[in-house]
């Protein structure tokens, strides 16, 4: 009996020995970085130099690329490397209990770090196949321009700003997801395609340029069509003026730690090309092998890979936004990683009425931070997909909704620097400064936002201009000490009605009752205000 359980304690040994785990192997420097300062745009584009200059963000070492000899090295040992960070400085492989000791002995590594850090496994609470379900509600045309996405749009009060003339053109948004079919042929994305909005993607998962096949899971192709679908009297999207780099980093037929390296590789490339925004539906705290699960008290903004890799893209002057997750019915209940960084933003999910979906994961994170940041539309959410226009449910969603209204308030205040921009918008978002654990501070308020950033800019009150009275029957008087350039109305579907007189005493008496926006340029600013004619 005691030869028997000996020999199966040498067997259990050896099969632990001999089993292999994803580890990422960081190096010491980067011994040739001097090239790369000699010469940035070696490695990364003018126009990721221009937002760094736009925001006064310096080069740094993790900029510069990886050795290379340092991988060469890594091969030499008999590991087969895919996947690199230059931002982490190293490279993800498998490896045994013995080569994790042979790597960490070399002289060019600084450390090893497992992705398992709970060997017991944590608590698996969901399948796979469920993290993207798709709730399809195909939607015929209505006589709105902006169509179903019309409520969702008001919701977050971001016609001001299309209304304005911001709808994301020169912006440039990474959507970083699973996969794009029907992006190259359907009709809802015409548009982009035909003004070439879409500038390249990639394919992480698969290492090659297959964003569009049609065996691929069309989750992306949903999350583009919330910002960037167009279908003429049927939808508008949250910013479709807007540029796209498309990117592959989910694998959804499984979930491995690999994932969360591919999405950090991805956010690495839309660095490079000088991306404005990075916006993901994605989030990570268990997988088909447990023993890489997580528990909530990881979800600290650093203990995870990509919550450490998201961070670093926003300290690249990149407008960051994770969905917070659809956890909240579940045994998991909370926000996701990279949802749970300081530096992310976090985008939960409501109703139409305006209260949280009921899917929508629970804040904070695990060290007491609110999250999520604020919220959008995420119960039965417009889309624009393929040939029509649906709806779906979702964080998924209202993220995408949200950095399209990001888009168009960047294109408005492009050098704002990033944390003061999204101070400004928690604190108009509609429950500041009060807050709750699924909706983080209240809907979003991109009208009041770009107000807020304005007068901050321009360095004047609220005060310096007033609309009264509103409602009006037939005459309102606009309140400014300014020189009062240009008044413009526009329709309640953002279309310009006429030029009114450059006076402060205004006579809309012969106007049709209805919702009005006014765009006055005065001698320091434009504003755009909502007006009711009765």
């Amino acid at each position: 009996m005691k030869k028997t359980l000996s020999v199966l304690i040498i067997f259990l040994y050896a099969f632990v020995s001999a089993q292999t785990e994803l580890v990422f192997v960081f190096f010491k420097d980067k011994p040739n970085k001097a090239a790369f300062y000699a010469n940035p745009l070696s490695e990364i584009s003018q126009k990721s130099l221009d937002r760094r200059a736009r925001l006064n963000i310096p080069l740094n070492d993790q900029d510069a690329p990886l050795e290379a000899s340092y991988i060469q090295n890594i091969k030499n040992l008999g590991f087969t490397v895919t996947d690199y960070s230059k931002w982490m400085n190293g490279v993800a492989v498998n490896a045994t209990t013995a080569q994790i000791a042979t790597l960490q002995a070399q002289s060019y590594v600084q450390s090893v770090e497992s992705f398992i850090k709970h060997p017991a496994g944590g608590k698996q609470s969901i399948k796979k196949s469920d993290k993207f379900k798709v709730f399809d509600n195909t939607i015929g045309k209505t006589n709105f321009n902006y169509g179903t996405g019309l409520s969702q749009i008001d919701q977050i009060n971001l016609r001001p700003l299309h209304v304005a003339g911001y709808t994301g053109t020169g912006v440039t948004i990474a959507v970083i997801d699973t996969g794009f079919p029907t992006v190259n042929t359907g009709s809802a994305y015409a548009r982009i395609r035909n003004n070439g909005q879409i500038k390249g993607g990639y394919n992480f998962v698969n290492k090659s340029t297959d964003i569009y096949n049609t065996s691929l899971n069309n989750h992306g192709s949903y999350c583009l069509g919330v910002i960037a679908g167009y279908i003429d009297n049927s939808y508008v999207g949250s910013a479709p003026d807007a540029d796209f780099y498309l990117y592959a980093s989910e694998d959804a037929v499984n979930e491995k730690p690999e994932e969360m390296i591919y999405w950090a590789e991805a956010a690495e490339e839309a660095d490079r090309k000088g991306v404005d925004i990075i916006t993901t539906s994605l989030g990570y705290y268990d997988f088909d092998d447990s023993r890489y699960n997580m528990l909530y008290s990881d979800m600290d903004g650093s203990n995870s890979f990509i919550a450490r890799a998201a961070q670093i893209a926003a300290e690249k002057g990149i407008f960051v936004l994770a969905a917070a997750g659809n956890e909240a019915q579940n045994s998991w209940h909370y926000i996701i990683t990279p949802a749970d960084n300081e530096k992310v933003f976090t985008v939960g999910a409501v109703t139409s009425s305006g209260t949280s979906s009921s899917f929508s994961s629970y804040g904070p994170n695990a060290l007491g931070l609110v999250k999520p940041d604020a919220s959008a539309r995420g119960t039965n959410t417009a889309i624009a997909y393929n040939n029509s226009a649906t709806t779906s449910n979702g964080t998924s969603f209202a993220t995408p909704l949200a950095a399209g209204g990001v888009a168009c308030l960047l294109q408005a205040v492009l050098t704002k620097p990033l944390d003061e921009l999204k101070d400004i918008l928690r604190q108009k978002a509609s429950l500041f400064p009060n807050h709750t654990d699924p909706m983080g501070y209240g809907i979003l308020n991109f009208g009041a936002s770009l107000t807020e950033v304005q007068m901050a800019t321009a360095n004047v009150t609220k005060s310096s201009i007033k609309i009264y009275p509103n409602p009006v029957s037939t005459s309102f008087t606009i309140n400014t000490s300014e020189k009062i350039v240009s008044v413009e109305l526009y329709d309640v579907l953002g279309r310009k009605s006429q030029n009114l007189s450059n006076e402060k005493i205004q006579n809309i008496e012969k106007l049709t009752k209805g919702v009005y926006f006014l765009k006055i340029k005065i001698d320091k600013n434009e504003f755009v205000e909502k007006l009711i004619k009765q």
